[in-house]
């Protein structure tokens, strides 16, 4: 039986390709954490992108799928969309909102069509960074700087941003602040941690939180969901 979840990394550099079975309506369905990152999404019939999300996002009953969906490195999806990461915040929109709709119609009805969709739907992202050209090391290393911990002031430093232009470009690439950011890439560390079996205690000092009631409660306000329950799922 194949697994109703399953991901592998892409020929696109810091990209991952993943499948997705049917899925049951809300509030059944598995929720899809805030994780810094835009995907490109196919089911048959439709390519939608899914924004950077602030918080859990669960599939309504007209996204059920199967789907299948390349989840772009953070910050390097609006340029391959041609739109701010800001402006798809929380929402998921049709690729014919941001694409001219024949262009879009001939793209659908090729992945529809295709052997292998999956590899059709990665082709097609391989394409958009194609004419994109390379992404911009900036926000990579806005990223890496974040994800390691730093603060936002140490994280401008850095990459030799002030702070309010360090905002401004966090709002285009990632969607909303580099403090925003900080939060959900230490939230996406700590449940690395706890699924691998560590405490919870300790995988709130190692992650900087103040305490483990301090990664509960970020934890729910993200999520929506306690930690105990993400961990066993």
């Amino acid at each position: 039986m194949a697994p109703e979840y399953a991901e592998r990394a892409s020929l696109l550099p810091g990209a991952v390709v993943w499948t997705r079975a049917a899925v049951l309506p809300a509030p059944s369905a598995a929720p899809v954490l805030p994780d810094g990152c835009m995907d490109l999404l196919w089911t048959e019939g439709r390519l939608l992108v899914a924004g950077p999300d602030t918080h859990a996002f669960r599939p309504g009953p007209g996204l059920a799928g199967p789907w299948a969906g390349v989840r772009f490195y953070p910050g390097t999806a609006p340029a391959l969309l041609g739109v701010p990461a800001h402006e798809l915040r929380d929402r998921r929109v049709d690729l014919a909102d941001l694409r001219p709709a024949a262009e879009v119609r001939r793209l659908t009805g090729r992945i529809d069509a295709a052997p292998d969709p999956v590899a059709a739907l990665e082709d097609l992202a391989l394409r958009l960074a194609a004419d994109a050209g390379p992404a911009d090391p900036l926000l990579r290393a806005v990223v890496a700087s974040l994800a390691a911990g730093r603060s936002v002031t140490a994280t401008a430093e850095r990459v030799a941003l002030g702070e309010r232009q360090l905002h401004r470009r966090s709002l285009s690439a990632f969607g909303y602040g580099p403090k925003t950011l900080a939060r959900i890439l230490r939230l996406q560390r700590a449940l690395a941690l706890a699924r691998s079996g560590v405490p919870f205690a300790d995988t709130a000092a190692r992650t900087g939180f103040a305490d483990q009631a301090h990664l509960a409660r970020d934890v729910r306000e993200l999520t929506g969901l306690p930690l105990t329950d993400l961990v066993r799922s």
